[in-house]
């Protein structure tokens, strides 16, 4: 931090914390996906990031159409509910095809799943080619504001965090005030007694599980409004998802949000003074630390003895 004014510094850790919220908002999104896959079914997702991906792909076919048409500035929000559905429909393909047969089986679940996201990236590969490829943004989403003459805030950044936040609250509003949440906790308890008084696992399991893939697509349409998309995206990120729930606590929420935050605006500051990898070790090493002191993470589950 040598060489800059305390001003400077200041504007620095506001600029880099707003960045930090585009980063956190993605890894978040990613995250609850994760989750409720995870967190709720104990289902190790290798391919999540893939899922990322779909929903980027999705919103850059929307984008090339609304340039076709000359509906640009209309085509986002509508492009954001359509990666949600395709990955969700894709998700709930999978679940019946593939991971109800490897049901409390989590190494299978990996390898299984893994499998399944080098499939995916080689789809993506041949279907968008190599290159990555990138979302025409309406132009509502583009500049920035400037509370103070040194600060821009980037508007696309702020959509982020505000879909982030929209999602992460009907997440909590379906796990802990519907019907169906009541379900899937019930499920998670005891599944035994959850199908002894009628309620349908399978279903459960299914609807669960294309959920988490929903909010992946989600993340990924998200996503291009900051990156642009290829293949191999969505490996790139599905190391820090699990990072986040795993230090959050994997079946709580709430740790999930706090953990999402953490550790995104720790690597935005930590990676503008130091090297981006340099920054990447320093968070790692420091959760690392952490887990070691309190391995059920930071949010742990409580659980009747």
């Amino acid at each position: 931090m040598f060489g800059y004014s305390m001003a400077e510094i200041g504007n620095i850790f506001v600029m880099q914390g707003f960045s930090g919220l585009s980063l956190f908002s993605v890894l978040l999104l990613m995250a609850l996906g994760l989750a409720i896959i995870f967190g709720q079914m104990g289902v190790i997702n290798m391919a999540h990031g893939e899922f990322m991906a779909l929903g980027a792909y999705t919103t850059v076919l929307f984008s090339q159409l609304a340039v076709a048409f000359d509906l640009v500035n209309y085509y986002f929000v509508f492009a954001i509910i359509a990666a949600f559905i395709v990955a969700f429909v894709i998700g709930y393909l999978v679940e019946f095809g593939l991971i109800r047969h490897l049901y409390k089986r989590p190494l299978d679940t990996l390898l299984a799943t893994w499998g399944l996201s080098l499939v995916m990236q080689q789809i993506f590969r041949s279907t968008f080619g190599a290159k990555e490829v990138s979302a025409e943004l309406p132009a509502w989403l583009l500049g920035s504001f400037k509370p103070t003459e040194d600060i821009d805030i980037p508007i696309n950044g702020v959509f982020v965090m505000g879909l982030a936040v929209v999602v992460t609250v009907g997440v909590l509003l379906f796990m802990f005030r519907s019907n169906w949440g009541l379900r899937v906790r019930a499920t998670v308890q005891n599944r035994v007694m959850a199908g002894a008084v009628g309620i349908n696992t399978k279903k459960v399991d299914r609807v669960t599980f294309a959920l988490g893939c929903g909010i992946a697509g989600v993340a990924g349409a998200a996503f291009t409004t900051i990156a642009s998309t290829g293949p191999t995206t969505g490996s790139l990120y599905i190391v820090d998802s699990f990072m986040v729930v795993v230090f959050g606590g994997a079946a709580s929420v709430l740790g999930t949000i706090a953990s999402a935050f953490g550790i995104a605006q720790a690597q935005s500051i930590l990676q503008f003074f130091l090297t981006s990898s340099m920054g990447k070790v320093a968070t790692l090493m420091t959760i690392v630390v952490i887990l070691m002191m309190k391995p059920e993470g930071l949010f742990a589950a409580k659980l009747r003895k």
